[in-house]
C-alpha cells in the first residue's frame, strides 16, 4: 500500500498499474486528478448536470473495474475520456432525444450578460447538430484534445474527426449566424 502523499508524485500509468496490483489508494488519486475534467466532458456531452454526474460515476466505476483492460497505447486520460464519453452516450441513448436545452439554461436571457447569451446560443446550436459532430467539436474545440486523442476517445479514424469537426463548424456557423444575423466567431 502506498501512502497517499507519495501517490501524488506518480504518473497516471504508474497509478493504474498500482491499482491493478492491489493498491487501495492508487485509483483514488487518479479520480482526484481527473474528476473535474471528466465532469466537464460529461456535462458538455450530456448537457444535463444530473445525467453528467451519473455518467461520470458510471465511467469511473467502469474504469475501476476494467483497469486491467488498459493497453497502454494511449494516455490514461484519453482512456478515461473514452470511458466517460461512452457512459454519457449510453445514458443519452436511454432517454428520449430532445433538442431543447435543460430548463436551468433557459432562464430569461435578457437578464444575463452578453457572454452568457453567446454561451447559451452555442449550446443550443450544438444541440441541433448530429451527435458525431457535436462530440468531435466538444473534445477538440472545447476540451483541447488533439485530433488523434479525440479519434481514440470516440474510436474512429482521425480523418473522421477532422471531417466531423469541419462539418460541425460549418453547421454551427450557419445556426449562429441565423441567431444574431452576423454570426459569432467560432474556435478553430
Amino acid at each position: 500500500m502506498t501512502h497517499p502523499d507519495a501517490l501524488a508524485e506518480r504518473s497516471d500509468r504508474d497509478l493504474l498499474a498500482q491499482h491493478c496490483a492491489g493498491d487501495p489508494n492508487a485509483f483514488g488519486e487518479l479520480f482526484r486528478r481527473h474528476k473535474d475534467r471528466m465532469w466537464a466532458v460529461a456535462l458538455r456531452t450530456c448537457r444535463d448536470p444530473e445525467l453528467a454526474a451519473d455518467a461520470v460515476q458510471d465511467g469511473f466505476i467502469s474504469a475501476f473495474r476494467r483497469a486491467d483492460s488498459f493497453r497502454g497505447d494511449a494516455q490514461v486520460t484519453t482512456w478515461l475520456h473514452r470511458i466517460v464519453v461512452n457512459a454519457c452516450l449510453d445514458r443519452l441513448r436511454r432517454i428520449k432525444p430532445t433538442s431543447e436545452l435543460p430548463e436551468y439554461e433557459m432562464a430569461d436571457r435578457h437578464d444575463h450578460h452578453g457572454s452568457v447569451d453567446v454561451r447559451l446560443d452555442v449550446q443550443e446550436a450544438l444541440a441541433k447538430i448530429p451527435e458525431g459532430q457535436r462530440m468531435a467539436l466538444t473534445l477538440v474545440d472545447m476540451h483541447g484534445l488533439s485530433v488523434a486523442e479525440a479519434a481514440q476517445v470516440l474510436d474512429v479514424a482521425e480523418g473522421t474527426i477532422k471531417s466531423r469537426c469541419a462539418r460541425g463548424r460549418s453547421a454551427l456557423a450557419v445556426l449562429l449566424q441565423d441567431r444574431r444575423g452576423d454570426g459569432y466567431p467560432l474556435p478553430r
